[in-house]
């Protein structure tokens, strides 16, 4: 066995230990047909992402999951790769062109191409390699990327089988637009939040007559392409004018008034004007009444030529234009303050232009009716469980996906259009032309769709495709459907959903089991951390300073199942301290094993005390509660069982009291039986301790001499009922209350730890006598005492520290031990103070007018601090007690 540094240094070991198992290949996925298998799928980061520290969180909850079933005799597979993330990634790549004064159109679309794919070799393999940093065992010889080959082959599959079960078709819709990214964008990729504006009441004049509407409007620049006026028709103000015409103010145009009843009589003045080419539900009222649809903006948000004299104008500068010239005519009645939602950009903020577009779809009902019936029926397990109501409320109103995008960087729709824009959907060109030379009768040229998919479309497939699939893999038939998802609820419309749609419909079977949805991190505030509040760690930083153990476990320890966490460094100051105690522990087991060989050792010649069947039971206890609660996937609650476990139980109770035994020469057998113990019950809780923190574990087991490669393919502790012994671990608590008895009777009196004292125990009950003569050796040294008297009829000192252990009464004379006038005088002048500020709050709260005008949340804070000075001088006098 070799040493341990003075130090725990994890810079020292974690570069090393990493590199150790991924040249080993220790996280490459086994395919016994023996084990049973579980698998898990990363979320694929952005291939041009950093790591932030959710990433943290979400891969430190997964690795400690794989560890585990590694350890448990499972083939684990957790599948590696990363997203390419196309608006994400093209804005990049675009921003760094404008920095040379370039446009992508500049380069043309292969080239612009070249530049991505350049940007991703260059950038694309940060991210993996800082998740190596924090220890992640993925089996990165199976990492894969969305557009790879094989990845990009399944999905012009699975577009090809969806296109020809009628489940994808293109069409005329409303979609979201943003002017920014210059792309349609889903319904979930835009981030809808409250912000302040205005409501512009705007004169409309009605044709060959006096009346006129009042119509209210947020958006006044839309009034260019207005093509009707809508009124109930129930509304009796109104019913005299439908079938007649308005005049559109600052265009002239003639658009007619009808009537629909979706239009709300006792919303503003009961009239909506309709512009179906820039609002989603004037696109769908307007088609029911054959209204004709003006497009009156460009897709980068400007006024078109259909907009007259405002042709050029941005959206909102066009807006401030048309407001002043409304004034000017004396067309604008009157403007109010208006709270209302306003869309946005998932990727760069910028607000979302409602516009009418060809688009492709995906139908959503069918696909969602089996992903709704699996998590109703508990196939798939959402966990927490609250989150299956927003699931349900999504998929239950859920609309056609838009999988379109009007950018160069991603998969290409494999749509191809012939001379007459005859359109067939094909894998590759080459099957195509086969299509195109049958339906033409001769060769022809074909023009493949300039569109690519939304990103979420490939990564919907990533549960299968990145097993192989559409080939029928070794990888597919055992590791498909996967066991766990770990990921953000944020992304529970994103991605989860459509995996299970997507596993459902191609491999009808669900794509995993349990969807363990995290919290996100925020700062000690409950803010969101963002680079742009200043209030985001660099976790790189961090696990310099700490090492990524220490950040591993404090996340683990304080990330309740679901809830966000509330991060601040300070935290990680009790995962370090963790760290250092584990570490000190083991060096002074070490230190202690000199001449010990754990091989040689023969069980029959050992004789176990009181305090190894103890350790051994609760041992054991840990070690089913912890895989229990990891199995539950209680991980904050399993954290807690092993530092409880290992700090208090081992460290600060079994450690101190071998101590006694391993400085005694005198008993040999005692001493090996406590090295057996420490050993045993060290190399034990380093496997229990591993899938948390799994470098420090690492380093301290090789040293410990144990047989195998690598803690990380060693077994995780099993419980060994045999060896629960509940008799042992009643007798050891009393043996705990008698000591920390002592030690609180000191601190309260405020004797030295170091000075002995005497202790006598009054009880008759057989157990606590046994117990006390049992383990007196234990006793004198740890409680630091000098005399021991232990018996039935005991006389009681007069001056006396006393405590109540289960049925024994504990006496600490206090004779000759403090001089009792200095004490009392002490005691008295505390009183003193603590009574005068007693006296102060109980005035404030007798003062009628202080409790008549004081918050409730103040009075009952006046109320606590009263108690604890009472509880003060109340625990003072019964300490003066003892002097007297």
């Amino acid at each position: 066995m070799d040493e341990l540094s003075k130090i725990y240094s994890p810079k020292e070991i974690e570069d090393k230990w990493y590199q150790d198992w991924e040249k080993k290949g220790y996280f490459s996925a086994t395919m016994d047909e023996e084990k049973p298998n579980y698998s898990i799928v990363i979320p694929p980061p952005n291939v041009t992402g950093i790591l932030h520290m959710g990433h943290v969180l979400n891969n430190t909850i997964q690795d400690t999951i794989i560890r585990f079933k590694r350890m448990s005799g499972y083939n684990t597979l957790w599948q590696p790769g990363t997203d390419h993330a196309g608006i994400a990634t093209q804005n990049k790549v675009e921003r760094k062109l404008a920095e040379q004064g370039l446009k992508k159109e500049d380069l043309g679309r292969e080239k612009f191409l070249e530049k991505v794919w350049e940007w991703k070799e260059e950038h694309g393999g940060l991210i993996t390699n800082q998740l190596r940093k924090l220890g992640a065992s993925l089996d990165w010889e199976r990492e894969r990327f969305t557009m790879d080959e094989g990845l990009s082959d399944s999905v012009k599959e699975i577009f090809v089988k969806l296109y020809n079960d009628d489940l994808i078709y293109q069409g005329e819709y409303m979609v979201n637009w943003c002017p920014r990214c210059g792309t349609a964008l889903a319904d979930d990729e835009v981030d809808h939040e409250e912000k302040k504006g205005s409501l512009w009441h705007i004169k409309y004049p009605i044709k060959d007559s006096d009346e006129e509407f009042v119509i209210a409007t947020t958006r006044p620049e839309t009034m260019l392409g207005d093509t009707g006026v809508a009124v109930n028709p129930n509304d009796e103000r109104y019913k005299h004018l439908i079938g007649k015409t308005v005049i559109l103010p600052l265009v002239g145009r003639e658009i007619p008034i009808f009537a629909d009843e979706y239009v709300d009589m006792e919303f503003g003045t009961g009239v909506v004007k309709m512009t179906p080419a820039h609002d989603p539900n004037d696109f769908e009222i307007g088609k029911k009444h054959n209204l004709e649809i003006i497009n009156i903006m460009t897709e980068d948000g400007k006024i078109n030529e259909l907009g007259g004299k405002y042709q050029g104008l941005d959206r909102f500068e066009a807006r401030k234009v048309i407001i002043k010239d409304l004034e000017d005519k004396g067309i604008l009645v009157k403007t109010e303050e208006h709270i209302h939602k306003v869309g946005g950009c998932y990727r760069c903020d910028t607000v979302v232009e409602p516009r009418v577009s060809k688009q492709w779809f995906v139908k959503m009902k069918p696909l969602a009716e089996k992903a709704l019936e699996v998590v109703r029926n508990g196939q798939v397990k959402i966990v927490p469980k609250r989150w299956e109501k927003v699931y349900y409320n999504w998929l239950e109103n859920i609309r056609d996906w838009c999988i379109s995008r009007q950018i160069w960087w991603g998969h290409r729709i494999p749509a191809y259009y012939g001379p007459d824009n005859h359109m067939f959907v094909a894998r590759n060109p080459e099957e195509a032309a086969q299509q195109a030379e049958a339906h033409y009768g001769k060769k022809v040229e074909l023009t493949q769709e300039t569109d690519v998919l939304d990103t979420w479309f490939s990564s919907a497939l990533w549960p299968f495709s990145t097993l192989g699939w559409p080939d029928k893999t070794k990888e597919l038939e055992m590791f498909y459907p996967t066991a766990t998802l770990v990921t953000g609820a944020d992304i529970l419309f994103f991605w989860v959903a459509r995996m299970i749609m997507m596993g459902l419909y191609e491999m009808e079977e669900i794509p995993f089991e349990t969807v363990y949805l995290h919290g996100i991190v925020r700062d000690e505030n409950g803010k969101k951390m963002s680079k742009s509040l200043g209030n985001s760690p660099d976790p790189l930083k961090l696990i310099d300073e700490y090492g990524a153990d220490a950040i591993r476990f404090t996340m683990l320890y304080n990330t309740s199942q679901g809830q966000d966490v509330h991060f601040s460094e300070k935290l990680i100051e009790m995962g370090r301290n963790f760290a250092n105690k584990t570490w000190n522990v083991s060096r002074f087991v070490l230190m202690n094993l000199e001449g010990f060989d754990i091989k040689s050792v023969e069980k029959d010649e050992l004789k176990l005390e009181l305090v190894d069947r103890w350790i051994f039971s609760k041992f054991n206890k840990t070690a089913k509660d912890v895989a229990t609660k990891l199995d539950r996937n209680n991980l904050d609650e399993a954290a807690k069982s092993v530092y409880e476990f290992l700090r208090g139980d081992f460290c600060d109770w079994y450690v101190e009291m071998a101590k006694v035994r391993l400085y005694n020469a005198e008993d040999e057998v005692s001493k090996k039986t406590a090295q057996y113990v420490l050993w045993t019950i060290l190399e034990s809780s380093l496997r229990l301790l591993h899938p948390f923190m799994p470098f420090l574990t690492e380093e301290i087991w090789q040293k410990l001499g144990a047989d195998g490669k690598t803690i990380m393919l060693e077994s995780f502790p099993l419980c060994q009922e045999e060896l629960v012994d509940e008799e042992s671990e009643k007798a050891f608590e009393y043996i705990q209350t008698v000591i920390s008895s002592v030690r609180n009777i000191r601190a309260e009196i405020g004797i030295s730890p170091a000075k002995p004292v005497n202790m006598i125990v009054r009880t008759s009950d057989e157990l606590e006598l046994k117990a006390l003569q049992d383990n007196r050796g234990f006793l004198l040294n740890l409680a630091k005492l000098e005399t021991l008297e232990v018996g039935e009829n005991l006389e009681k000192p007069k001056q006396a520290g006393f405590r109540v252990a289960k049925n024994s009464e504990l006496y600490v004379p206090l004779t000759g031990l403090l001089d009792s006038e200095a004490e009392i005088k002490k005691i008295n002048v505390q009183m003193e103070k603590i009574q005068k500020d007693l006296d102060k709050v109980t005035a404030k709260l007798s003062n009628e007018k202080f409790t008549s005008k004081a918050p409730t949340q103040i009075i009952e804070r006046e109320k606590r601090i009263q108690k604890e000075y009472q509880d003060k001088i109340n625990k003072l006098q019964e300490n003066l007690k003892n002097f007297l």
